[in-house]
């Protein structure tokens, strides 16, 4: 964990980066599936299903990009680390008021 342009930035190791670039790479396809289903004028119902499919997939990448930085940031005592969980987390959860933010080291609990 390093602190460039005053953003924190999680180095990865090989472990932490294969689920998410496994996940990545099936959306891809996931992707291209839905591509080629709206080409060849699929039923609609089966696109509708291909696409909440994608959108479940982003966001469980996104929910495991969370864990990840909560993983890295809870323990830390730097409160800059913590103030930039709470900018991810706010990213994440837009409709959020900061107030209903606790601490990354409550939620990792």
């Amino acid at each position: 964990m390093q602190f460039s342009e005053d953003r924190l930035h999680i180095r990865r190791t090989w472990e932490d980066k294969e689920p998410l670039l496994k996940r990545l790479n099936r959306i891809e396809g996931q992707v291209r599936g839905l591509n080629q289903m709206i080409e060849k004028d699929r039923y609609v119902g089966d696109q509708i299903q291909q696409a909440s499919a994608i959108v479940a997939a982003v966001r469980e990448v996104a929910l495991m990009l969370i864990a990840q930085q909560l993983e890295k940031v809870a323990g830390s005592q730097r409160k800059d680390a913590r103030e930039e969980m709470r900018a991810v987390l706010r990213l994440a959860l837009p409709r959020c008021p900061d107030a209903q933010i606790a601490d990354p080291r409550d939620l990792a609990q």
